[in-house]
């Protein structure tokens, strides 16, 4: 299963172990799935991940270590087309992404716009609960 996954699962599984976006976005890495990113989704991810708000919460490592995963095991696209059809400009990365990358998922924690988006383009939008709940 190609999967895109969105800044609320990437933050959400790094700061909780054992969570459920946490136990997506290992189950989106691993074999026979594959997670696509972006440069552009990279550098959110990377930019949110260390806000100083975090630390109080969980240790800069662990957060490094979410984001090493994702980067070394994720498939490398960069999409072509512009999508502007989420409510959430910024959210449209995700998109744009699960287009070029012909993805079979996204997941996504955000319940406002992604999710409310469900499906896009016949691409299921799932909470992370719902992409484990998958065969």
């Amino acid at each position: 299963m190609i999967v895109v996954c969105d800044a609320s699962t990437f933050v959400s599984a790094a700061l909780k172990a054992n969570s459920l976006p946490e136990r997506a976005l290992l189950r989106a890495v691993n074999l026979p799935n594959r997670l696509l990113l972006s440069q552009a989704i990279e550098n959110e991810f990377r930019e949110v991940i260390f806000r100083r708000k975090f630390d109080r919460f969980v240790a800069v490592e662990r957060r490094q270590r979410i984001l090493d995963i994702v980067v070394f095991a994720a498939e490398r696209v960069e999409p072509t087309e512009t999508v502007r059809e989420c409510r959430d400009p910024k959210d449209d990365k995700y998109l744009a992404l699960a287009a070029a990358g012909s993805a079979d998922v996204i997941v996504s924690g955000d319940v406002h716009h992604l999710l409310s988006m469900h499906p896009w383009r016949g691409i299921p939008i799932l909470s992370a609960a719902d992409f484990l709940a998958l065969p």
